[in-house]
């Protein structure tokens, strides 16, 4: 992800994240950490349809971020983007990868167990509207590593 990246990516955060999305402010923040921080933008038909983010912390890697446009949604794009986030968690030496997720989330949910994230927690209420977020993790290995189960 690039600077440039930052006012296209805001309108699908708004769509998915609404009402707390990130505002431009916090990309920019995140963007400037990058000796921790790993963004990455899908690209379809020259528009950005998809983000991701990732936070390198001592003992573990963060799921920052990943979102997909409901649009593009159904093609693999946050497969995609997820499987290039886990080969960066890895590639920076990580062995635990770790996220939250709406419990609501159900299809967001299918797509973090094809790629091996199993529930390690819960934080009740979290979310607004008193929405529980599952925090999952998973175990990483060498780069490139990274297939995704089928089905879900």
């Amino acid at each position: 992800m690039r600077w440039w990246h930052v006012a296209e990516l805001l309108p699908i955060e708004q769509e998915l994240f609404a009402p707390q999305p990130w505002s431009e402010r916090l990309f920019w923040s995140e963007l400037g950490q990058l000796d921790s921080r790993h963004y990455l933008v899908a690209v379809g038909d020259g528009s950005v349809v998809g983000y991701g983010g990732l936070c390198d912390y001592p003992d573990e890697a963060f799921v920052q971020t990943l979102a997909v446009a409901t649009a593009a949604q159904g093609r693999g794009i946050g497969s995609r983007l997820l499987t290039a986030l886990l080969d960066e968690a890895a590639r920076r030496g990580q062995r635990t990868v770790s996220l939250e997720v709406r419990a609501d989330n159900e299809a967001a949910q299918r797509l973090y167990s094809r790629h091996g994230f199993t529930r390690a927690g819960v934080r009740r209420r979290y979310y607004p509207g008193g929405v529980d977020a599952l925090v999952l993790t998973r175990r990483t290995g060498p780069p490139g590593s990274v297939t995704p189960t089928l089905g879900g």
